[in-house]
């Protein structure tokens, strides 16, 4: 059967550096076929239109795969926990193909629990319907909070009973689309380190700048710049994801280096969580016992991973250019934050810059002490604020200092005044136009739904009881436009 899907322009990008970086792989044959999700706000980036692209289109191209495409299984390694593991790869998916979008990028499509492979070291290589939901809620809820994110193309429900250790089992299966950037690793370059493959490292490098960084090729004279100046970039866009990731209270919960992408691109979403209050110590995933990957440490890292991405990049490169590249990372990381955070407060206004880091330090000092609903206060602002604040201070969030002394201590009413004069304090200073831009600053910056574990949870109790997807549906939804 024909799709639209199946006439789309794909590009061999990947598949034409050859077999030393991928398996050639097929999908599994399933024995139901539910579209359960499809992402209709994805197919003009693509060219297609969604009224003419219909279910069973989806369920052709990415539930039963009938396709002449080869499926390319890619190699790659990884540390893990700070351990490095030699016996990674696409163990439950494949890249299906590569498109180039109406914006001029090139795009992957990348299948999840579309069978075993040669990675799958056992497993079955399949992803339970739970992990399909809760990666589409996680990549809608990040793209609308403005974190460069991939983004979930279909879900399909595949009629297999699966058995996991950290969910009731038997439970249900599906297979995924990923629409990303790249699926290109920092493990990807790993792996050719291992086995002393510089040829191998200076190939994939030079396809990495010529499809993802070809600015560069323009911008420098000669190779050693170019390479010089993609590391610096990379550096610079990973520490501009971890900002965005921390100013929305985001946990990915498993940052190794398998799961960072060579695009500065987050992905892989397993068992993340939002943090629900300011807690440093938070800590997403059941399995990091140490806290190695919780809410504060994902700053260090990003870093330790691009520390160790040095050493297959230095197989081709000068240890020099990419310590001088590493460099940059907590500078841009902290400028970025800062940014992110203020506009979270509303302002993107040049500021006073005492008058901006005593905000941003009586934002957060209020927040971890109170250990008030992190997103949620921000929430507040946006539904609250009025221009009024701004010669009516005891106005600013007058409904939360109303509450706030019934549940917490005076020490922390006082950090909350605090930061109310440090509000006001800016607010005087700031033109009409400026003031008046407020609102719609924390109206995109700060959306009033946001995913929480116990509302995943309820929509997953409606699913798995009673098979009602329309709390998932308006989910979705509120979280694309609230």
């Amino acid at each position: 059967m024909s799709t639209p899907f199946a006439h789309l322009a794909y590009e061999p990008a990947f598949e034409n550096l050859g077999g030393e970086y991928y398996d050639l792989v097929s999908a599994s044959q399933f024995p139901l076929h539910i579209l359960r999700w499809r992402n209709d706000q994805l197919l003009p980036l693509i060219g297609l239109d969604p009224q003419q692209v219909s279910d069973t289109d989806f369920i052709e191209a990415f539930g039963h795969f009938r396709s002449d495409r080869r499926f390319l299984a890619m190699r790659y390694h990884g540390y893990q926990f700070g351990e490095y593991n030699p016996r990674l790869g696409d163990g439950r998916g494949f890249l299906y193909g590569q498109v180039r979008g109406r914006d001029g990028e090139l795009y992957d499509f990348g299948t999840k629990g579309s069978g075993q492979t040669p990675y799958s070291r056992g497993g079955d290589g399949r992803l339970t319907l739970k992990g399909g939901v809760r990666e589409v809620l996680a990549a809608e809820a990040l793209h609308r909070m403005g974190v460069t994110t991939s983004r979930c193309l279909s879900l399909i429900e595949t009629g297999e009973q699966l058995w996991r250790g950290d969910e009731p089992s038997p439970t249900r299966s599906s297979v995924m689309i990923r629409f990303s950037r790249s699926h290109i690793r920092f493990g990807t370059f790993e792996r050719l380190h291992y086995y002393n493959r510089p040829d191998l490292v200076r190939k994939l490098l030079d396809h990495v700048l010529a499809v993802y960084y070809p600015h560069l090729l323009a911008q420098a004279d000669d190779p050693q710049t170019t390479d010089r100046l993609f590391y610096a970039e990379l550096v610079q866009r990973t520490a501009k994801l971890c900002a965005q990731w921390m100013t929305a209270g985001f946990c990915h919960a498993v940052l190794n280096t398998d799961n960072m992408s060579i695009t500065g691109e987050s992905f892989d979403y397993g068992p993340y969580a939002f943090i629900p209050t300011y807690d440093l110590s938070f800590t997403a995933a059941y399995f990091d016992y140490y806290g190695r990957y919780c809410y504060a440490n994902q700053p260090s890292a990003c870093y330790w991973n691009l520390s160790k991405l040095q050493l297959p990049l230095a197989l081709v490169m000068k240890l020099a250019d990419l310590e001088q590249g590493l460099a940059n990372f907590a500078p841009t990381y902290q400028a970025t934050y800062r940014q992110l955070m203020l506009k979270r407060l509303g302002l993107v206004c040049p500021l006073d810059e005492h008058d901006a880091t005593t905000l941003l330090s009586a934002t957060l000092e209020f927040l971890q002490a109170s250990q008030i609903d992190y997103n949620g206060f921000f929430a507040q602002l946006r539904q609250q604020f009025s221009p009024q604040w701004q010669t009516q201070p005891h106005l600013i969030l007058a409904s939360l200092v109303e509450k706030l002394p019934f549940q917490q201590s005076a020490a922390v009413h006082q950090l909350l005044n605090a930061w109310r004069q440090a509000y006001h304090q800016i607010l005087l200073k700031l033109s009409a136009a400026e003031l008046g831009a407020i609102a719609n600053t924390l109206a995109e910056a700060n959306p009033l739904v946001y995913l929480l574990r116990p509302r995943i949870e309820a929509v997953w109790e409606a699913i798995t009881t009673e098979d009602d997807w329309q709390d998932f549906y308006h989910l979705v939804k509120d979280l694309q436009t609230s």
